[in-house]
């Protein structure tokens, strides 16, 4: 499996990725924002766009569907849900918890519910060792999507706990924005004992290509620097306390999650 990441360098630090296949350099655009950066970058590898799939909703994700359709052919894959509602319009082929996706003869994609962010939400996850996630606005270097727009934080919750967390440790993520240093920064506030966040927020900001800012991190990594992925460590608890005094006396992975999420919204 082949992939190409173009960061947009926008106000909301888009980025859009296109998978192909090694053996017959068909490929798909997930996420198209800028319809001819998409194409040009596939032309330039020497790929042809047979498809083009959303991971959700939103216009950032998905203004660049149909002039990219028009000027190649391409099938539009979509979650079911937006695809039924009109959210997406002119789907394709809708997508489903279990169904795949092929790129080519040899890339196969399976498609998982996410959702939370919005409540249509899909990722993609790869027949790779290690496995790919392309997770649109789910999972975010060091964070978690934001609900302000259709979705909701508990709903985000449970595909956290029951997709997300399960995965294979050494899977690589492919974000649908660029939020790594203030996603950092977050974690550091809640937990300031945190090395982990503490030394890659010191690298990154010494390293960081404005260029092509994208670090590439496995599921492992955000277990250690992702307050989303340590809901029972003690400190970050307690410092929620601190600003929900309300809280249970022994809160469970969701409440501190829902918090957490609430706290970033303002942060």
């Amino acid at each position: 499996m082949l992939i190409k990441k173009l960061w947009m360098n926008n106000p909301l630090r888009n980025y859009n990725y296109i998978v192909a296949c090694p053996d017959s350099g068909e490929a798909m655009a997930i996420d198209p924002l800028d319809h001819g950066r998409v194409l040009n970058a596939a032309r330039d590898e020497g790929w042809t766009i047979t498809q083009v799939l959303n991971t959700h909703e939103h216009g950032d994700h998905i203004a660049g569907n149909q002039q990219l359709v028009r000027e190649t052919g391409a099938t539009l894959l979509a979650p079911a849900a937006a695809a039924a509602s009109g959210a997406i319009p002119s789907v394709d082929t809708p997508l489903s918890e279990g169904d795949t996706v092929k790129v080519g003869p040899s890339v196969t994609l399976d498609v998982l519910e996410t959702p939370g962010h919005t409540m249509c939400h899909i990722s993609l996850l790869s027949r790779t060792d290690p496995p790919h996630l392309f997770c649109g606005d789910t999972v975010f270097n060091a964070g978690a999507g934001n609900c302000h727009n259709g979705g909701d934080a508990a709903t985000l919750y449970r595909t956290f706990a029951e997709k997300i967390f399960k995965l294979p440790g050494n899977t690589f993520f492919y974000p649908g924005h660029e939020y790594f240093e203030s996603n950092l920064k977050f974690t550091r506030d809640r937990e300031p004992g945190n090395v982990a966040a503490r030394e890659t927020l010191r690298d990154l900001e010494k390293n960081r290509d404005p260029a092509d800012p994208l670090v590439m991190c496995t599921l492992d990594m955000e277990r250690q620097h992702n307050v989303f992925f340590r809901l029972d460590n003690e400190e970050i608890i307690a410092n929620l306390r601190e600003k929900f005094p309300g809280m249970s006396d022994a809160p469970n992975a969701e409440e501190v999650f829902i918090k957490l999420r609430q706290l970033r919204n303002d942060w």
